[in-house]
C-alpha cells in the first residue's frame, strides 16, 4: 500500500513539473512555428504545442492509424533511440517526404524523473528551395559553358588553342622526367626492377659504375620511389669539398670550433633529418671522414665539430662511386667496416658499351630534349650517323652521348645533322677509360712497344672513322704509304668497311 502511494506521488510530482514548465512558457510555446513536445522517459508525451499537433495529430487520437500518427510513432522511435544512445544535441532526419531537424534537451523533474524537450523544425521547404537554387546555378553554369564552347569554336580561338595544346604536348613529351631511365635493354630493365625493389626500404645503398653512367639519376629515382619522397633530399659531392669543410658541412659545428665559427650551425645530416642524403664520390673521403660516416651509419648519430654531444639523426644514405672500393679496402685506403655498412645493397650500373641497344633510345631522347631547348626542328638522324653512334665505345658513357647530341643539335644547319656536327669527347678505341684521360695515364705496367702499338692503332681507327672508312683519303691525311697502311690494318685487325 505504501509503495503504491509513493508511485502515485512520483507520478503526480512529474506531471506537476511538466505542467509548471508549460504554464510558465505557454504563450511562447503556443506562438512559435517550431514543433515542441515534452516527452517523459522516451515513450510518453506530456505536451505538444499547436505546431506539433498540426503536423503530428492530437494526443487524444493516439490510436488513430492516420498518416500523422505514423509520423508521431516514428518520431517517438527516434526519441527513444536518441535517449538510449545518449545523443543529446541537434540532428537531421527524414520522415517520409519531410526533412526535419530536431533537438533533444533533457532535464530532471520530481524525484529525478527523466523529462525531455523535443524541438522540431520542418526543413522541407528550405531543402526544396535550396535544391531549386542549386538547379538554377547548374543551369546557369551549363548555359555559360555552352556559350564559352561556342566562342572557342571560332577559328581564331581554335587556332590559338591548337597551337598552345601542341606546344604543351611537345613540352611534356620532350622534357626529361626527374629520375627517368631511358632505354629498353635487358640490363637496364633489370637495373630498373632492382631500383624499385629496394627503394621502399630504408637500407643504405651503394651505387657503382663508371663516370657518366647516371649514378645521380639512379639516386634521384630511388628517392622519388621511396617512402621519404616528401622529405628533404640533399646531394653532396665529396670530391669537391676539402676534408675540413666537408666535416663541418655534413655534421655542423659549435660556436668557436674553429676560426670564423662565430655561431653554432647545423650540418647537412641535421638539416635533412627524416629524409635522404646522397654522397657522391664516396671513395674520395679521407680516413677521418670515413670514421665519422661510419658512426652515422652504425649508431645513427653525429657529433658537431668542436662538440662532444651525440645528436640522433634519421637519415637514409645513398652513396656512389666510380672507384673499386673493394680494391681500395685491400690497399688500406678505405675502411672495411665502412665498406660493409655502405654496401648493404649494391646497384651496379652497366656502362653504355655493354647495353648498346639503348643508344638509339637515348639519342632520340636527347634530340627531343635539345631541339626544344635550342628551338630546332630536328626529328631524326641519318642512318649513317646512327651507325657511328652505335659503333662508338662511349668511354664517357651516357654523359658523353648527351654532350655529342647537344653539340650536334646546336651546330646543325638548316635543321639537319650531318657528319660535320659529330664531335666525340673521346677517341675511338679508348675503351673502359674515363673521358679526357691522356695516353700517358694509361700505362698500367705495359711495355713501350705495346703502348706505341696501341697508340698507333687508336690513330688509324680515329682517322678511318672520321673519313667513314675511306682508305685513300686516310692514307693521304696520315702521309703514309698505302702498302704500309694496309699492313698496319692487317696487324691490328682493322676493317674499313665496319667504319663506313
Amino acid at each position: 500500500m505504501e509503495s503504491q502511494t509513493q508511485s502515485r506521488s512520483i507520478m503526480k510530482g512529474t506531471i506537476q513539473d511538466a505542467e509548471r514548465l508549460i504554464s510558465n512558457q505557454k504563450s511562447l510555446l503556443e506562438s512559435i512555428p517550431e514543433m515542441v513536445l515534452l516527452v517523459k522517459n522516451g515513450d510518453s508525451i506530456e505536451y505538444m504545442n499547436p505546431s506539433a499537433k498540426r503536423f503530428l495529430g492530437d494526443l487524444t487520437h493516439i490510436n488513430d492509424e492516420s498518416e500523422r500518427q505514423v509520423r508521431l510513432s516514428e518520431l517517438l522511435r527516434i526519441v527513444a533511440q536518441a535517449i538510449r544512445e545518449d545523443k543529446v544535441g541537434t540532428f537531421e532526419t527524414t520522415l517520409g517526404q519531410f526533412h526535419l531537424e530536431y533537438t533533444l534537451a533533457p532535464f530532471f523533474g520530481y524525484n529525478n524523473e527523466a523529462l525531455y524537450w523535443f524541438f522540431i523544425r520542418d526543413l522541407t521547404e528550405s531543402k526544396r528551395q535550396f535544391e531549386e537554387i542549386s538547379l538554377f546555378h547548374t543551369s546557369i553554369e551549363t548555359i555559360l559553358s555552352h556559350k564559352i564552347s561556342e566562342l572557342k569554336e571560332s577559328e581564331r580561338m581554335r587556332q590559338k588553342l591548337a597551337t598552345e595544346l601542341n606546344s604543351l604536348k611537345e613540352h611534356l613529351k620532350e622534357q626529361p622526367a626527374e629520375g627517368k631511365m631511358v632505354g629498353s635493354s635487358r640490363a637496364l630493365s633489370e637495373l630498373r626492377d632492382m631500383v624499385f625493389q629496394v627503394a621502399k626500404s630504408d637500407a643504405t645503398i651503394l651505387i657503382t659504375g663508371e663516370s657518366g653512367t647516371g649514378k645521380e639519376l639512379v639516386a634521384n629515382l630511388i628517392r622519388e620511389s621511396s617512402n621519404r619522397n616528401n622529405k628533404p633530399f640533399l646531394k653532396i659531392n665529396c670530391n669537391t669539398i676539402s676534408d675540413s669543410l666537408l666535416e663541418s658541412d655534413l655534421f655542423g659545428h659549435e660556436k668557436g670550433a674553429f676560426t670564423g665559427a662565430d655561431s653554432k650551425r647545423k650540418g647537412k645530416f641535421e638539416v635533412v633529418d627524416g629524409g635522404t642524403i646522397f654522397l657522391d664520390e664516396i671513395g674520395d673521403v679521407s680516413p677521418r671522414m670515413q670514421a665519422a660516416l661510419l658512426r652515422v651509419l652504425q649508431d645513427g648519430d653525429i657529433i658537431r665539430v668542436g662538440g662532444n654531444t651525440p645528436i640522433k639523426v634519421d637519415v637514409r644514405v645513398i652513396a656512389a662511386t666510380n672507384q673499386e672500393l673493394s680494391a681500395m679496402v685491400q690497399q688500406g685506403s678505405f675502411r672495411l667496416d665502412l665498406f660493409y655498412r655502405l654496401n648493404i645493397i649494391n646497384i651496379s650500373i652497366p656502362p653504355l658499351r655493354e647495353r648498346k641497344e639503348d643508344i638509339i633510345d637515348l639519342t632520340t631522347h636527347f634530340i627531343r630534349k635539345y631541339r626544344l631547348a635550342f628551338k630546332k626542328d630536328i626529328n631524326f638522324l641519318p642512318q649513317s650517323i646512327l651507325d657511328r653512334l652505335v659503333r662508338h665505345d662511349w668511354p664517357g658513357n651516357v654523359r658523353e652521348l648527351e654532350n655529342v647530341i647537344q653539340r650536334a643539335v646546336l651546330m646543325a644547319k638548316n635543321n639537319v645533322i650531318t657528319e660535320n656536327e659529330l664531335f666525340f669527347d673521346t677517341q675511338p678505341g679508348e675503351k673502359n677509360q674515363a673521358p679526357h684521360k691522356s695516353f700517358l695515364q694509361r700505362i698500367d705496367g705495359r711495355t713501350l712497344k705495346t703502348m706505341v702499338s696501341d697508340f698507333e692503332k687508336d690513330i688509324i681507327l680515329y682517322a678511318l672513322e672520321k673519313n667513314h672508312g675511306n682508305v685513300p683519303l686516310t692514307v693521304k691525311q696520315l702521309d703514309i704509304g698505302k702498302t704500309a697502311f694496309y699492313d698496319k690494318m692487317k696487324r691490328y685487325s682493322i676493317s674499313p668497311k665496319e667504319l663506313k
